[in-house]
């Protein structure tokens, strides 16, 4: 749901204290192997990352980002100490902001610019991977998918930069 940005909810929402971070990333090559950590991965427009099996192109889902504050959230939820990254099938772990306040808005991550799509709900996926009532562990806590608008780099330890404006 959108609202007008001269609106107060619209106000509210558009308004972020502070930029992210990421902290890891991961790419899967190909469909039913694991996803592996890098360093840096290249984003291409329109498509996904290099070496991604949606590096081809995927329309709306050319990335996938969870947020770093969910993942003990969804362990104790699955019942687990801890989860990898790797394990939930996203590209981008990302610390210090709201990933849910991104739909519909831009964003830069190192060089490149992307768009909030929308949830990136779990898949049936999760029940083998994090067990019995893992699909629901992770219900909520998903993620977002984004498009990739302009292509780039980008890195660990790179900002995740909201743009300000209704579309930006």
């Amino acid at each position: 749901m959108s609202f007008p940005a001269d609106s107060a909810l619209g106000a509210l929402m558009a308004t972020l204290p502070r930029s992210g971070r990421v902290q890891w990333i991961g790419l899967r090559p190909a469909r039913d192997v694991p996803m592996h950590a890098v360093a840096r991965a290249e984003a291409n427009a329109g498509k996904g990352l290099s070496g991604d099996r949606y590096g081809s192109g995927s329309g709306k889902r050319g990335l996938t980002l969870i947020q770093a504050e969910h993942l003990p959230v969804i362990a104790a939820l699955s019942g687990h100490d801890a989860v990898p990254p790797a394990l939930l099938r996203r590209n981008l772990v990302v610390s210090g902001l709201p990933l849910v306040a991104l739909k519909g808005r831009r964003f830069r991550i190192g060089a490149a610019l992307f768009e909030g799509t929308g949830d990136c709900d779990p898949c049936s996926r999760m029940e083998a991977a994090l067990g019995p009532g893992g699909y629901n562990a992770m219900r909520g806590h998903g993620g977002l998918c984004a498009r990739i608008l302009e292509g780039g780099l980008i890195s660990v330890g790179d900002e995740l930069v909201p743009l300000a404006g209704e579309g930006a």
